[in-house]
């Protein structure tokens, strides 16, 4: 997997939640996983397709997204909530399109041509993802509110 499809990630989910969350954000060590990996409750599911296939996955557990998507609401002036209802899981599809947008621009000015897919939201207990022969990136983003795992397979066509 090569860095410079990497780097646009992390750079714009550092920037993303920091500016969308108030709050300081600490990058944890990256690390990479080849096999089929747990899912730590709540994650927002992006496609690519194009010059580069694959997928990000903004991964966390429900405490945090519940704590995340309150964050975002009460910035913008509406209640916060105490369960992961519609309110809540829009949300973090926002979010996740936030970062993925933004991560998306930076490839395109680099000369990278593909689409997305609309965030897909999945929650529940003993889920896992499984990509066949794509190794996934893993970068912790620790914030005040949890741990936000970003996890981003994605490989060139052809």
């Amino acid at each position: 997997m090569r860095v410079e499809y990497i780097n646009p990630f992390v750079e714009a989910a550092y920037s993303v939640l920091k500016e969308v969350l108030g709050t300081e954000v600490h990058r944890g060590e990256l690390y990479l996983k080849s096999t089929s990996m747990p899912v730590l409750g709540v994650a927002a599911l992006v496609g690519l397709a194009g010059d580069v296939e694959g997928r990000v996955l903004f991964d966390m557990t429900k405490d945090t997204a519940i704590k995340v998507a309150s964050t975002m609401l009460e910035s913008m002036e509406m209640e916060p909530i105490t369960t992961l209802n519609e309110m809540g899981r829009a949300s973090i599809t926002e979010l996740a399109n936030m970062i993925t947008g933004q991560a998306v621009t930076k490839l395109h000015n680099l000369g990278f041509k593909f689409d997305l897919t609309p965030p897909a939201i999945f929650s529940g207990d003993n889920m896992e993802i499984s990509d066949s022969g794509v190794e996934a990136l893993i970068v912790p983003m620790e914030l005040p509110q949890g741990k936000i795992e970003i996890n981003v397979a994605v490989r060139e066509r052809g």
